[in-house]
């Protein structure tokens, strides 16, 4: 008799979160429950949710939304690590901005949580020498959200964008593990060079609104750069910055500002 090996389903704790916070949605709201059902429940994955959404978002009349969609399902496919981030940026700004209230709201609502994961399909049509498509996902995220990150540039995982308006990432730019800034941040060059030339964010930093760090400079990890500042040159690790230009103010005033979120200069 042949014996028929159990099937084990694999266990994805944020995204049956997601799902039963879907349903309670659809309950609580049925005037939504289009958009929760393909938005979300439609979906056997977290993975297969977000390159919908992506493609909706990313889609235009040059560029249809299955197009997208299939590259978005091939990049999850290929390298598991984009998920990952993404997952890591949902919790992060799940743990840090008191206006999320729900694993789903940065998925449908946040454009900020879309622009880095609509960069991060970007950047992997990047390092697979797909450029001009790299650089058609760049000029949507720019004109969808307000955000313009380049393919080439690096980010890690843990990243919030909070309001996600008017953010400039250029290309040789580095961006660390759990790094939370604001709206209106650039990292930006100081000229026409063309080699390494964008700020390099270290783990853990706070960047407030409207600062601008530029140049091919470190800022040390677990720091905090104030908002409205012009950082031009390299910052320690774990110290305040603030000014135009900005100039060390003190200590980072904790262990973690990215996750704490505290801009008080006073702290």
């Amino acid at each position: 008799m042949a014996h028929l090996k159990p099937s084990i389903s694999e266990v994805d704790p944020i995204w049956h979160r997601i799902c039963d916070e879907a349903e309670e949605a659809i309950a609580a709201e049925p005037l939504m429950g289009g958009l929760i059902h393909s938005g979300i429940l439609h979906h056997q994955t977290f993975e297969g949710a977000l390159a919908y959404r992506l493609s909706m978002k990313l889609a235009s009349s040059e560029m249809s939304e299955q197009i997208l969609r299939e590259i978005a399902d091939a990049a999850y496919m290929a390298d598991p690590s984009l998920a990952a981030a993404a997952r890591a940026d949902l919790v992060a700004i799940y743990d840090r901005d008191p206006a999320c209230h729900r694993f789903m709201q940065p998925i449908l609502f946040f454009k900020g949580f879309q622009a880095v994961q609509s960069y991060r399909l970007g950047h992997w049509l990047w390092q697979n020498n797909r450029r001009d498509l790299a650089y058609f996902v760049q000029m949507r995220v720019s004109e969808m959200f307000g955000v313009d990150i380049h393919p080439a540039a690096r980010i890690g995982k843990g990243i919030m964008i909070d309001h996600a308006h008017s953010v400039v990432v250029g290309e040789t730019a580095v961006v660390g593990d759990n790094v939370s800034m604001l709206h209106s941040v650039t990292l930006g060059g100081t000229g026409k060079e063309d080699d390494d030339r964008h700020p390099k964010i270290g783990d853990g930093v706070l960047i407030g609104a409207g600062a601008k760090v530029l140049g091919n400079i470190k800022i040390g990890h677990c720091s905090r750069i104030a908002a409205g500042s012009v950082v031009l040159e390299e910052v320690p690790p774990m110290k305040t910055v603030a000014g135009v230009p900005a100039k060390i103010v003190g200590e980072a005033g904790c262990s973690q500002p990215s996750i704490t979120m505290d801009q008080l200069l006073g702290n």
